[in-house]
């Protein structure tokens, strides 16, 4: 089998691409940086709009890099994009993915582990927002998406406790939480190695 090419779009404020690619280098694949004004050309398994501030989160979170080269020329159905945290909310604002990333309800910013639900089992990974509550787009998901990650209790106020969703048609995951950050042991926590593993088998 041939190695994994992943390519990880970083912005002006994008502060979780090194951590990305070094999550990605655990698992062999062959990971570069993609700048945010450059059209994409390149063929990747996968693409990763990791976490961070883009732009400072001016105006409001995503909105502004969701009008970037590298965004505009996302390979839609070609390869698996992957919006982390900000990346998330880009996708949304994009509309390449239904729905909203606003305030969360408490309105202050949230960083810790939390316990999620993950194809049947019970994952903990960090988060790190303050624009992560869900909101759907007309009451219900788009056509063809599916809800693959959720909080075991209502951390954000998110619509039915949604912290991941994937559009199988499109190839487009988007998922608050930072799974990143949990690959490694030496970091005390190796959950997140298991949404790479299923991002991996959806190549």
């Amino acid at each position: 089998m041939s190695k994994v090419k992943a390519g990880i779009i970083t912005f002006l404020g994008t502060n979780c691409e090194q951590d990305t690619m070094r999550a990605c280098e655990l698992f062999g694949w062959d990971t570069e940086f993609i700048w945010q004004n450059d059209i994409i050309k390149k063929t990747y398994d996968i693409i990763f709009l990791p976490g961070g501030f883009s732009y400072g989160d001016h105006i409001s979170s995503g909105r502004i890099a969701k009008l970037s080269p590298a965004v505009k020329s996302l390979p839609i159905g070609k390869s698996l994009i992957v919006g982390i945290c900000n990346g998330f909310q880009i996708l949304c604002e994009a509309k390449m993915l239904s729905g909203a990333l606003t305030c969360n309800e408490n309105l202050k910013f949230i960083s810790k582990v939390v316990p999620l639900e993950f194809l049947g089992e019970i994952i903990h990974i960090p988060i790190a927002h303050h624009q992560g509550n869900y909101t759907y787009s007309e009451g219900r998901l788009g056509e063809n998406e599916e809800v693959i990650l959720r909080y075991t209790e209502n951390i954000n106020g998110s619509d039915d406790y949604i912290a991941g969703i994937y559009n199988r048609k499109t190839k487009i995951i988007g998922i608050m939480p930072h799974p990143e950050r949990a690959v490694f042991e030496e970091l005390g926590l190796t959950d997140g190695r298991k949404i790479f593993e299923f991002i991996e088998n959806e190549i």
